[in-house]
């Protein structure tokens, strides 16, 4: 439980927050005019500025707050594969895919990346179904707000439930009108502060250093030598190489492929920016993943997972050690109190991006198509995304309030599950959109629909029917047993199911044009 010293620096430093918060977001709203504006911004943003708003909006308060404590309880098995497999991957799959997504984005100007799907394969239909499938993102959404009420709830000392409520009125309040101009300000100033609390988040587990690496390593062994393991057979997500290795580059390639991530290059308006763009969302983002590894500091200083003789559910892991960690002395609090500050300010960054692009998709690639173009003028979009948003937030409080009461481990597995199905399906059409220059619709939207199937068929209906009916898929079956399963191998198998039956019939389509060709 926090001090009254704690409690006190934390409120001041919650009500500075929102104060520069919304001094930024009424900064970028009076310049947005238009649901273009909204999304795209109409502000000439630096290459460096975009950069850091990346890395702010792609890391979030899942790799602050959530998964370091997966880490705590699964150990080296967990960071490898959240620390340093996905993060490589997503990195070099943002790389390859930034420049060519944004000189097709440029070009149609898409909002959205339903839109820009659609505006592709030149289908409507198409555009309005990714626009139905990213309503999966709002798991994502529920996530942070989840692991932002524990961490404010812990700072506090007030109930979680309160705080839940009053993070999503605020945010989706000033959402309704700042936009992505006044995210990339917001974002910036985020991602900054979040780069100085991961440093002081992997310096805090410094004497735990004292005798090297290896006595590191043996304090875990005393506690657990599955903290060690790798893989660790015990654990429900990292039981082996194929779980810990093959399953995260797969989900780190297709990660990149989320509204809010891939469609950021476009808020860039000169190509030569894009370098320096890349190079510091690269820098940034690996520094940020790697606070994962705190997860491992928090065992340490919880060896049996209780705090004060109370369980530590595996979300509120971090909050309490960054609680128990910063208690001593006055500056040791003025230093918690800012590392509340970047773990608030790691969940706010990707929050706004994701109240944004959902919004926008609901506006431009549902309710617009439904209702008719010509009926609605850019005063009207505006009018109606913000409706979109109160939509959004009441759903947001529904699910949290059922996430903080009865998480099933953590509401990072509820999370997953959604947004792991949603770029699972939009992987192929955005790489064959890319890369495959002649590739028409029937290919990338016939690998969507396998993505989706195949993706909910491992995660539900694969598991029931092995815990019922005894069916057995050989060494695939110890993926679909238990209580917990990892959203991690229902997408990797969904991509590369999708991946095989898009590639084949794009094949079959070329021979068939071929032969109309030599006729």
């Amino acid at each position: 439980m926090a001090s009254s010293a704690q409690i006190t620096g934390a409120w001041i430093l919650v009500i500075l927050y929102m104060t520069g918060i919304l001094i930024l977001v009424f900064r970028g709203a009076a310049k947005t005019k238009s649901i273009s504006d909204y999304a795209l911004g109409n502000i000439l943003f630096s290459p460096v500025a975009v950069g850091l708003s990346l890395a702010a909006s792609m890391t979030s308060a899942a790799t602050f707050v959530i998964n370091p404590g997966f880490i705590a309880n699964y150990g080296i098995s967990g960071f490898l594969s959240y620390g340093v497999f996905l993060p490589l991957a997503a990195v070099m799959s943002l790389i390859v895919l930034t420049k060519n997504f944004r000189k097709y984005g440029q070009t149609v100007r898409a909002l959205t990346l339903a839109q820009w799907i659609g505006d592709r394969y030149n289908n409507k239909g198409y555009a309005f179904f990714m626009g139905l499938l990213a309503l999966l993102l709002i798991t994502f959404i529920v996530l942070i707000v989840v692991a932002l009420s524990k961490v404010i709830s812990s700072a506090l000392n007030v109930n979680e439930i309160y705080v839940m409520v009053f993070i999503v009125l605020f945010v989706f309040g000033y959402m309704m009108f700042g936009g992505a101009n006044s995210m990339v300000y917001t974002n910036t100033i985020q991602a900054i502060i979040m780069l100085v609390v991961a440093v002081i988040l992997l310096t805090s587990g410094y004497k735990h250093f004292s005798d090297g690496f290896n006595g590191f390593f043996q304090k875990l062994l005393d506690i657990d030598p599955a903290l060690v393991n790798v893989p660790n057979p015990g654990s429900p997500l990292f039981r082996n190489l194929y779980e810990i290795i093959f399953a995260q580059i797969v989900v780190g390639i297709a990660i990149v492929v989320q509204p809010h991530i891939i469609t950021k290059s476009l808020l860039l308006k000169k190509e030569s920016d894009v370098n320096r763009f890349l190079a510091t969302a690269v820098i940034a983002e690996m520094i940020f993943f790697f606070v994962v590894f705190a997860g491992l500091y928090a065992r340490l200083t919880f060896p049996d997972l209780t705090a004060d003789g109370v369980p530590l559910p595996v979300d509120g892991i971090i909050p309490a050690y960054v609680v128990k960690i910063f208690a001593g002395g006055s500056l040791s609090v003025v230093i918690g109190i800012f590392v509340v500050l970047g773990l608030i300010s790691a969940g706010m960054s990707t929050l706004e991006g994701l109240v944004q692009s959902v919004s926008t998709t609901i506006t431009s690639d549902i309710i617009k198509p439904i209702v008719g173009k010509d009926r609605l003028n850019d005063r009207s979009l505006v009018i109606i995304n913000k409706a979109a948003i109160v939509l959004l937030a009441v759903i947001t409080i529904f699910l949290s309030y059922r996430q903080l009461i009865s998480p099933k481990l953590s509401v990072g597995i509820f999370a997953q599950n959604g947004v792991y199905a949603y770029f699972s399906a939009a992987f192929i059409p955005v790489i064959f959109g890319i890369f495959v220059k002649d590739a028409k619709i029937q290919a990338p939207l016939i690998a969507s629909i396998t993505a989706i199937m195949v993706h909910f068929s491992v995660y539900y209906i694969l598991p029931a029917g092995v815990n019922a009916y005894g069916w057995h898929f050989g060494a695939f079956t110890q993926f679909l047993e238990g209580s917990v399963r990892n959203p991690a191998i229902a997408s990797s198998s969904a991509i590369v199911a999708s991946s095989i039956v898009g590639i084949l019939v794009y094949l079959v389509q070329r021979s068939k044009k071929d032969k109309v060709q030599s006729l």
